[in-house]
This record gives structure tokens, sequence and C-alpha cells, in this order.
């Protein structure tokens, strides 16, 4: 791992200590790197209706979105818990990443250890439905 990414990681690990997990007990923290190096963090936020819960992963991206970053304009994203192996987005979260992140956009998933497993999105979600599946190439 290169040390931008190694950075990414640990910038993660931090943001984990924002969490708002008092159902779960479960800290998951989530650095994503804009293409200008500018990096959000993200944790996740529970609620007592599991539903309404929202991942790490999900909180950065919007994050960014709300910021006016654009769909696609993401270099990498890092993903760490206190797991005993390197933690990997949900379902929902690796829908999101098809749909706001290019496909070969870096993936890293960690624990606080400091141990990881590097990815793509498109690796994390082969077959993905995305915006192709009903919208010819056009911009949103």
């Amino acid at each position: 791992m290169d040390d931008e990414m190694k950075y990414l990681l640990g910038q993660a690990v931090q943001a984990r200590e924002e969490a708002y997990a008092p159902y779960s007990c479960f800290k998951v923290g989530c650095a994503l790197l804009g293409e200008d190096n500018r990096v959000f963090l993200g944790c996740n936020v529970e609620n007592a209706s599991y539903g309404l819960t929202n991942c790490a992963e999900r909180t950065a991206l919007f994050r960014a979105i709300a910021d006016g970053y654009k769909p696609y304009s993401f270099k990498a994203i890092a993903i760490a818990g206190d797991v005993s192996r390197p933690l990997a987005p949900c379902g929902a979260c690796r829908q999101v990443l098809v749909e706001l992140c290019s496909p070969g956009m870096r993936v890293i998933m960690g624990n606080t250890k400091g141990e990881y497993i590097e990815s793509t999105v498109s690796e994390l979600l082969p077959g993905a439905f995305d915006r192709g599946a009903f919208i010819d190439d056009k911009e949103i």
C-alpha cells in the first residue's frame, strides 16, 4: 500500500471514533479521497429504527456530494472497523459506490490493526445495476 492509501486508511480509523452506534456498538469509519486530494470523513450513524441507520461510506459520499463534488470525482475510499479482518462495505454501500464512483476507483478495506485488502468498485459488485440500465449515456 502506498503512503497516500496508508494515510487514507489512518483517517478512516480516526473517523470511526465519531460514530454514533449506541445499539450495535459497532463503529465504522470512512475516508473518501477527492481528485483534488481533499478528504471527506464519514462514520456510521445509527437509529433505533435500524433501517434509518446510515453507514460510514454513504455518510462520506453524501457529504462530498453535498459539498459540491460531482459523481466520479473521487480517487479512493478507505473503510475501517475494529474487527479481526479487513471490513468490506455492505451491499447498500456497494450500490451507492457504483452510482457515485468510477468502476476502477480504489477501495481500501481495513481494520484498526492496519490490515487491509484493496479492491475496486467494479470488483466489489460485478454485474451491478447501474444508471446504464435505464439512462443512455446522459449526464445527470
